[in-house]
């Protein structure tokens, strides 16, 4: 018998119309010039454990390069908040101890009253989780605050089994293969110096971000997604 490879992929649904409108809808959103006034940020997050060493490791020499015990032990959990924002070139990464309703909110927060205080709206891509709404500000502020904050952000919200949508998503998976991925992270402190450290050093090539896809691409390669319609 042969070995296959395993491979998994996020197979999107058959002629799903909520799948179409969510994702046309995104796509639509990429293809906008850009407005200062009203930017485009979008939001994704991970969750990463955090391993602490019980043996000091061994550094690199002439002979062979560093050496890691297997042995670890855990030591909790944290999650990482990314933001891009694809046609500035820029990104934002958060890390806190849990990705709840609040959490989210609080980082949206610090950066509309910070990055975007001067802008009329923005418009937020991120996926169909339960902490990704409005109400989530109710809970994380009085709602004076929350109302001032939400009425400021427009969603939109990538498909189910969609999330290839979300250019943050593949910001994310950049940060974990350059950064976070055959590591261990103690503590929370040490993850986040080195997270930003990346993020600092992305935004300072001002790497942007080139999205291809277009609604009518999409409406040519991805036609299994659209219903048939009968007349």
């Amino acid at each position: 018998m042969t070995n296959r490879k395993l491979e998994y992929w996020v197979i999107p649904p058959d002629a799903d119309a909520e799948f179409v409108a969510h994702m046309e809808d995104v796509l639509d959103t990429y293809a906008q010039p850009y407005d200062a006034r009203c930017p485009v940020l979008c939001m994704d997050e991970q969750p990463v454990q955090l391993q602490r060493e019980v043996r000091q490791p061994r550094p690199a020499t002439d002979k062979h390069g560093k050496r890691i015990d297997y042995e670890y032990e855990r030591a909790g959990v944290a999650s990482i908040f990314m933001f891009t924002e694809p046609l500035a070139g820029w990104r934002d990464v958060a890390v806190r101890p849990r990705r709840t309703k609040v959490d989210g909110a609080i980082e949206m927060a610090r950066l509309l009253e910070g990055r975007y205080a001067q802008c009329e709206r923005v418009i937020l891509v991120c996926d169909q989780l339960n902490t990704h709404t409005k109400g989530a500000f109710y809970e994380a502020f009085k709602p004076e605050r929350a109302r001032q904050l939400v009425r400021r952000i427009e969603f939109r919200q990538t498909p189910k089994h969609g999330s290839w949508l979300n250019i943050a998503e593949n910001e994310l998976s950049a940060l974990t293969r350059q950064c976070v991925s055959r590591r261990r992270f103690g503590d929370i402190a040490t993850l986040r110096q080195e997270t930003e450290a990346w993020s600092t050093d992305v935004n300072r090539m001002q790497r942007g971000v080139d999205w291809q896809m277009k609604v009518d691409d999409a409406r040519c390669k991805l036609t299994s997604v659209y219903p048939k319609i009968k007349l």
